[in-house]
């Protein structure tokens, strides 16, 4: 079988899915990833490969793969690989897979007037995407990515190798519990997060890719405020002097997470809205009082 073949023919075997994941737009452009991925062949090379016959090693591999997707399994834990602001991510299983969504705490993040050498700290950092992506956008920067999963820890850290970005220090901690241990000044410019908050109860649990993603990563008690709560309460204490807190949340929570922010002491709250026009982001200001 031919390279052009086994696209026409996937296209087709994929149509079905299009519509039912948001993940698939084009479902020639996903026959044409889950190629290059698996085969680890770059667009250029796809490109010239196209009349070439494929080995039966490799039918054999992306016959394996497609059937995985056809399952509903995610592209992205399929290939292994997944892309974030500028950066090519290894992704797993014990993990999200990064959203563009979340590019906004990157954004947001890059706007404020922090100092030149600015200490950040990502919570719940998974593979390590809003603080990878921080340190190689600012390289004075110093960011500091926690994670309660060690095997998400673990992931972090080998992006961080890959990319070699050597202003980021990722280890273990649930929340800022181990923060301290670290022998870190306790005293951050900016925390960024985004922690789970969807309510146990929410049907979107059992649809697309996220039925795939871990729960522990995606479920928070209180109709999905408990973690924005805690974070929110103990974060003055780790914030300089006009530091700021930004939370990603639920599309419904802006309100809810705005009042978490205030009733924590922070001003200068607000939120921003995703690419769909959804409130996504929140965060405010801390500054101690005289």
């Amino acid at each position: 079988m031919t390279t052009a073949l086994w696209l026409q023919q996937t296209a087709a075997a994929l149509l079905p899915l299009a519509g039912l994941d948001v993940a698939i737009s084009d479902v020639r452009l996903e026959a044409r990833r889950l190629l290059g991925d698996v085969l680890e062949i770059t667009p250029t090379a796809l490109q010239l490969r196209l009349h070439d016959l494929l080995s039966d090693a490799e039918l054999a591999l992306l016959a394996d793969a497609l059937q995985r997707r056809l399952q509903g399994e995610p592209l992205a834990y399929i290939t292994g690989r997944w892309w974030f602001w500028d950066l090519e991510l290894e992704v797993a299983p014990c993990t999200l897979i990064p959203r563009p969504d979340t590019e906004l705490l990157v954004e947001q993040a890059l706007a404020l007037s922090l100092p030149t050498k600015a200490k950040v700290l990502d919570l719940g950092t998974g593979t390590g995407a809003i603080a990878l992506a921080l340190a190689k956008a600012k390289p004075d920067w110093q960011l500091y990515a926690v994670d309660f999963n060690a095997d998400a820890v673990a992931l972090a850290q080998r992006n961080q190798q890959r990319l070699q970005l050597h202003n980021c220090q990722i280890f273990q901690s649930d929340w800022f519990s181990a923060v301290a241990g670290q022998g870190v000044d306790l005293r951050f410019d900016l925390i960024v997060s985004n922690p789970p908050y969807i309510d146990a109860e929410d049907p979107h649990l059992q649809q697309g890719d996220v039925k795939f993603e871990p729960l522990s990563a995606l479920v928070a008690p209180m109709a999905g405020l408990a973690d924005l709560q805690h974070i929110c309460q103990q974060a003055p204490e780790f914030l300089t002097n006009g530091g700021w807190l930004w939370l990603e949340h639920g599309y419904q929570q802006a309100e809810a997470v705005q009042q978490l922010l205030q009733t924590a002491g922070f001003s200068e709250v607000s939120s921003r809205r995703d690419y769909a026009g959804q409130w996504r982001i929140s965060g405010g200001c801390f500054r101690t009082q005289n």
